[in-house]
């Protein structure tokens, strides 16, 4: 039986804090070791600085298809965890364990062997190439370390019990910070290692997390849901074909949409240096705003998710609503503070004139535009996706991307030959017509899906 007052607003506000606080810190964390990495190893050389980013490139493109695929797994979890359907929970673990190694093996061996053709694709300088290889053959062996660490963290965010991958990021990203200033710059009777250094501390810390999270879920904890016996992660194959059906339109969408945007940041190098320095400090900006919407949106998702796994689809409407109107207030809260937050900014970059006008009118244009950009983020990843309407996102999210983001970001530059601001509002249009269709998909309620046969 459906009921729209299942959940009052305290239970549904407390609920969504408890699941979107953690990752909304998991994401913070995140964002503070980029920031950090970045100043480190830029402190080497531009070389060095442009050799990790293009070897992190390959990185980028191979999680982005893992968080795809987890995303895909995570419509089930959180239906099967929302009637408590343990034994499914556990095979989705199976399934996602097998898939992370059957693609991390060759994604491994490709990275290591043919490590400076792939970094070449991001630049055509020899020391970049150089410096990008040594890098790349090392943190390469961490690549399925850290999908099989992912697959824990996304689960735990179904069963909402997220304290202690919480924890072993914390822990992991302090201790890649720590070694990279040990490392990189040969402190403490360390050999100044550089770029090779700043490759040991990722992978070392990388490791340390996937040890704390797999130790405390297979040993130091007694009655987990994600401690899975081997036997209890062998599926059946009529609900690993369910699941690929589902996880791959949003695997196809996040690489679509991962290269997209690499495409849209290479448009805008062509107006020079300065623009990429102000859309680098801009991006790097917005990140830390944009971790707030990470958790709410994962924090809905999974409540909407359960409620739908439950066979309550007005009820999982109406939190929907509810969800949307928490996410306008945090969008009208994070642009008032980026705005007013710009001058700060600038001051900490000792840049041009010129450029710290750049600077200041871009973070405002980023600003306005937070509110399209979210709204379109969380009806993809915090509604529709956990109500299984998977294809829908793909088609609307990269197919939106490509005929129009991309192309507006060419036109900007290369027809208009507008400012780097200018062509940034141009590509924002896409996200203003990618939410106004996700309006009335939401209102259609065509995404409203139960996986779990309710």
């Amino acid at each position: 039986m459906d009921n729209t007052l299942r959940m009052d607003n305290r239970s549904f506000f407390r609920q969504m804090a408890t699941i979107g606080v953690p990752v909304m810190i998991q994401q913070l964390i995140l964002v503070a070791v980029g920031i950090c990495d970045t100043i480190m190893v830029g402190k080497l050389s531009e070389e060095s600085l442009a050799a990790v980013g293009a070897a992190n490139q390959v990185f980028i493109v191979y999680i982005d298809c893992v968080f795809g695929f987890l995303s895909g797994v995570a419509v089930f979890s959180v239906q099967y965890w929302g009637i408590r359907d343990l034994k499914a929970l556990r095979n989705l673990l199976g399934i996602a364990y097998s898939m992370c190694i059957g693609f991390g093996i060759p994604i491994t061996v490709i990275g290591y062997v043919f490590a400076p053709q792939l970094v070449s694709l991001f630049s055509d300088d020899a020391t970049v190439i150089a410096l990008g290889a040594e890098y790349l053959r090392i943190v390469v062996f961490t690549y399925m370390v850290t999908a099989l660490t992912f697959v824990i963290s996304y689960n735990s965010r179904a069963v909402a019990m997220l304290k202690w991958p919480t924890i072993a990021n914390a822990i992991a990203v302090g201790l890649n910070i720590f070694l990279n200033w040990v490392l990189i710059f040969g402190k403490l009777g360390a050999p100044a290692m550089g770029v090779t250094g700043a490759a040991l501390a990722t992978t070392i810390s990388r490791f340390l997390e996937a040890i704390i999270t797999f130790s405390y879920i297979y040993i130091f904890s007694k009655d987990h849901p994600l401690k899975a016996k081997l036997k209890e992660m062998i599926f059946p194959k009529e609900l690993f074909v369910r699941v690929i059906r589902t996880a791959f339109p949003v695997i196809v969408n996040e690489l679509l949409w991962v290269l997209s945007f690499t495409t849209i940041f290479a448009i805008y190098g062509d107006l020079g240096p300065a623009a990429l320095a102000v859309v680098q400090i801009a991006m790097t900006v917005t990140d830390a705003f944009q971790a707030i919407f990470a958790g709410v949106g994962n924090g809905a998702g999974v409540i909407i998710g359960q409620e739908l796994g439950r066979g309550y689809r007005e009820s999982a409407f109406d939190l929907a609503k509810k969800s949307i109107n928490v996410i306008w207030l945090f969008i009208v809260i994070s642009t008032a503070l980026l705005i007013a937050l710009r001058g700060p900014i600038v001051n900490i970059y000792d840049f041009e004139e010129e450029t710290n006008r750049l600077i200041m009118i871009t973070l405002l244009v980023y600003a306005i535009a937070i509110a399209p950009k979210m709204l379109a983020y969380f009806f993809i990843c915090g509604i529709f996706r956990p109500g299984g309407d998977t294809t829908w996102c793909a088609v609307i999210d990269s197919g939106l991307n490509w005929l129009v983001q991309v192309p507006l970001a060419y036109i900007g530059v290369h027809v208009l030959h507008w400012e780097i601001w200018a062509v940034i509002a141009l590509v924002a249009m896409g996200e203003v017509i990618k939410t106004i269709i996700c309006y009335f998909r939401f209102f259609s309620k065509k995404w409203i899906n139960v996986v779990t046969g309710r």
